[in-house]
């Protein structure tokens, strides 16, 4: 397959989406927004993955390629091709379906628990498991959509729509080094809350990620 994915910043990779792109020798190309990429004809790809950044789906003046973007993966969905997307991806997508994005209750910053719905046997998840989150917004769950899991800070954590199109706020792709990454470029975002861990209290959970590239992997094989 040609798999194209959007960049929004250069700290936010595919992390391990990307071996495992290689090891199912798919064909990838990509968009990186803040370096002028321009985006390719959605007829010359066959799935597209859209990544996270720091910027809000709102913040179109600020970042006037949103709104080409937004059309962009429209187009896709509405030519039935596999689509991921991963926290601002997943807004993104949540919108271009009608959705609305706003800001959280509470900003999710570090590893915490996650619920996982039991709507299909092709898309349930674990009943719970621990990923990593870092992001204020939230979507809601567009129609014709289907909840796949919840978290105790932000009750939309995953969508599935049409079978082919897969939203998740969380971040099950995160390396280490992406992590650390993320960390020293937004740094500022991590303060005092409820649902905000220190890099410290984040760095017990460093093993765990070899379960959550499982996961990923799993859905990937799904999906794509």
């Amino acid at each position: 397959m040609k798999i194209h994915w959007l960049q929004h910043v250069s700290f936010e990779g595919l992390g391990c989406i990307e071996p495992w792109l290689a090891e199912k020798n798919h064909e990838v190309s990509r968009t990186r927004f803040r370096a002028g990429d321009r985006l390719p004809d959605t007829k010359a790809v066959d799935g597209l993955i859209v990544m996270g950044g720091p910027m809000g789906v709102y913040d179109e003046d600020i970042y006037p390629w949103l709104a080409d973007e937004k059309a962009f993966i429209k187009d896709v969905i509405v030519q039935d091709k596999p689509v991921l997307g991963i926290c601002l991806g997943a807004q993104l997508i949540a919108e271009g379906l009608g959705s609305g994005v706003w800001k959280n209750e509470q900003s999710e910053i570090g590893f915490f628990p996650i619920t996982g719905e039991k709507v299909s046997s092709q898309w349930n998840l674990p009943t719970e498991f621990t990923a990593f989150h870092w992001h204020g917004d939230t979507f809601g769950i567009p129609d014709g959509a289907m909840r796949l899991a919840a978290s105790k800070a932000c009750r939309n954590q995953a969508f599935i729509y049409k079978n082919d199109v897969l939203a998740l706020q969380f971040h099950l792709e995160t390396t280490q080094e992406s992590l650390l990454s993320l960390y020293a470029n937004c740094g500022e975002e991590v303060t005092e809350g409820p649902f905000i861990q220190t890099l410290e209290k984040m760095k017990p959970f460093f093993p765990i990620l070899g379960n959550t590239h499982a996961l990923m992997s799993d859905l990937l094989c799904r999906l794509f």
